[in-house]
């Protein structure tokens, strides 16, 4: 392992979390631990490290106490490595960064709600296809924790930015993000359209990184008949690197949608979405296909 200068003495707490996630390694090793990426021999594969590295970079992380080193297999003892509350508490920060190389990277600058058809982004979203949602729960707007993946034969999971019960809890500015607007115009197409998702075997959910009672207090005015999911801790965000935008000092989900099996796997991914409610019908569209099939 290269010779690292400690910082752990210097009277800057920036300066002592870099001396627990200084290298880009153990900030992968966090992005794909909260991926669900849990074992020594997975790990390696994902992040094409050498063994030696990744087991310097493990040490580290579970002597800090990100991680938490749990055997899953006697004869040989082995380890899967999971987050912590900790290493959970690194979530934003991995979604900062992922928000920051989508601006000002891989885009022009610009905050947005949206990308290009054409965008880098758009294509990481859209390889979302065919990867498995990891199991984790997030609080509906009843204050209950639940699984965002519904034990029908599918699952819709619409992520939008935000949506609020009363308009003067808008962010400042916020009709002036491209593809901000449109959030309770979505909702309510969904609930519009809910019993023919139903009868097609859909679940549906909607997903933000507001809080509960916001959620609540938008569901009940819209008179939404199924569940809106919190991702205020950024679990979901940071498990399927979903993209966000940063509007009144918060990272928030972009719009695009997710049709998912009742195995987990990602069957179709909707991004960007320019006309919302001919992403609804593609939704359906989707969840009819998968009827069939």
């Amino acid at each position: 392992m290269p010779q690292r200068t400690s910082l752990a003495d210097a009277d800057c707490s920036i300066a002592q979390a870099l001396d627990v996630v200084g290298d880009w390694w153990t900030l992968l090793i966090v992005r794909d631990t909260a991926r669900g990426v849990h074992r020594f021999d997975a790990l390696q594969q994902e992040l094409g490290v050498s063994r030696k590295v990744l087991t310097e970079r493990l040490r580290l992380l579970v002597d800090a106490g990100v991680l938490t080193r749990e055997p899953y297999q006697d004869r040989p003892v082995r380890y899967e490595y999971r987050l912590t509350p900790r290493g959970r508490a690194l979530l934003p920060v991995l979604i900062a960064l992922q928000d920051w190389g989508d601006t000002w990277v891989l885009g022009e600058g610009e905050a947005m709600a949206t990308t290009a058809e054409a965008s880098r982004e758009a294509a990481r979203v859209r390889g979302l296809r065919g990867t498995r949602l990891p199991e984790l729960l997030l609080t509906g707007n009843d204050g209950q924790p639940h699984d965002p993946v519904a034990d029908t034969p599918c699952t819709v999971l619409y992520c939008f930015p935000s949506a609020y019960a009363h308009r003067d809890a808008y962010p400042p500015g916020w009709a002036g993000i491209p593809g901000a607007s449109g959030c309770t115009l979505e909702s309510c197409t969904y609930r519009d359209q809910l019993a023919e998702f139903t009868t097609a075997g859909a679940t549906v959910h909607g997903v933000s990184v507001q809080r509960p009672d916001e959620q609540r207090a938008f569901a009940e005015k819209e008179g939404l008949r199924f569940p809106l999911l919190s991702d205020a801790d950024l679990a979901l965000t940071a498990a399927l690197r979903l993209p966000t935008f940063r509007a009144a000092g918060v990272s928030r989900l972009k719009r695009l949608t997710l049709v998912v099996d009742r195995d987990r796997t990602i069957r179709e991914v909707l991004y960007p979405i320019t006309d919302i409610e001919a992403s609804v019908r593609a939704a359906l569209e989707a969840v009819r296909g998968r009827a069939a099939d």
